[in-house]
């Protein structure tokens, strides 16, 4: 008997698989088309003349906000606009190289929350941090706090950013378009901060994409007197954005490109991991904490 199914153009994910092409844009690697949002914390200094000589000067103030474009340049801006698509959740650890081994970071695949056990590039999970609730952390040895302190969650927000007086390296105004972005927010202070704009999308049930966040920054102290900067955001609540279809493009992209971070990740675990345990182990392992990211549009 044939299956009959309804048409549904705003579920492009599910009749996408039905119809076959859900996995034509899939690659065997990770996706890094898109721009990086940052904070960057130290000024860049250059040149100017003064009085006939040259003199160091701040061009990029510290705490600017700086896009990366892929093969490109990078922009700044001392605040920014941006329209969120997608969050998604995920640990990473940054660990120093050594004279046979560059620096590196080890990175979890991203999921909706960070309550799972999350496989990571290493062959881990959680890029180390063992499972579950520690009660008594000083009972702990020392390694594993040490371990556990350099673990960072991870909020990562996709959506399109506008740069507010863009400049280049060189603090010149430049014309920077509207442009799709990712932002991995791991300063704690940042975490909670953004947390708040997407606490009030759930809590008036909104969608992320109807909104604009407006983000500036404020400076931080450490002991030594050297300067940190965390998000400062206001959600803009009483305008109401249309979703376009250039919009639902845009969303499945969004999704894509998870998806296609999320294989790459597990592809390095299965690697790392099988190095180590027999068939019989992997089996086990994976029929325990094997986790799927599964998307509906609606």
């Amino acid at each position: 008997m044939t299956q009959l199914t309804t048409i549904d153009t705003n579920n492009y994910a599910a009749m996408a698989k039905a119809m076959g092409i859900a996995n034509e844009t899939k690659t065997s690697s990770k996706s890094s088309s898109l721009a990086r949002l940052r904070i960057n914390h130290a000024p860049i200094m250059g040149t100017a003349e003064v009085k006939g000589k040259n003199v160091n000067v701040e061009v990029i103030e510290g705490g600017a906000y700086k896009l990366e474009i892929p093969d490109g340049p990078t922009y700044y801006a001392a605040s920014v606009k941006i329209r969120t698509f997608l969050q998604r959740f995920m640990y990473k650890r940054y660990v120093n190289g050594g004279a046979s081994s560059p620096n590196r970071f080890i990175k979890s695949i991203m999921a909706d929350d960070l309550n799972i056990d999350l496989k990571d590039n290493e062959g881990s999970f959680n890029c180390g941090k063992p499972a579950g609730y520690v009660k008594d952390f000083k009972s702990l040895p020392e390694k594993m706090q040490e371990l556990i302190k350099s673990i960072k969650r991870v909020r990562v927000i996709f959506g399109t950013v506008e740069l507010i007086d863009p400049m280049n390296d060189k603090g010149e105004p430049v014309d920077v378009p509207i442009t799709p972005f990712i932002w991995e927010v791991d300063n704690r202070d940042a975490f909670k901060e953004m947390g708040t704009c997407f606490n009030t999308f759930a809590k008036r049930q909104r969608l992320l994409m109807q909104h604009m966040i407006t983000i500036s920054n404020s400076e931080r102290k450490i002991p030594t007197g050297a300067s940190f900067y965390v998000p400062v955001a206001s959600l803009d609540m009483s305008n109401t954005l249309d979703i376009t279809d250039e919009d639902q493009v845009m969303f499945g992209d969004f999704l894509s490109w998870v998806d296609n971070y999320n294989d790459y990740i597990v592809s390095k675990w299965a690697e790392k991991a099988n190095s180590h345990m027999d068939d019989e182990d992997v089996d086990v392992v994976d029929a325990m904490v094997d986790i799927e990211v599964e998307e509906e549009v609606a």
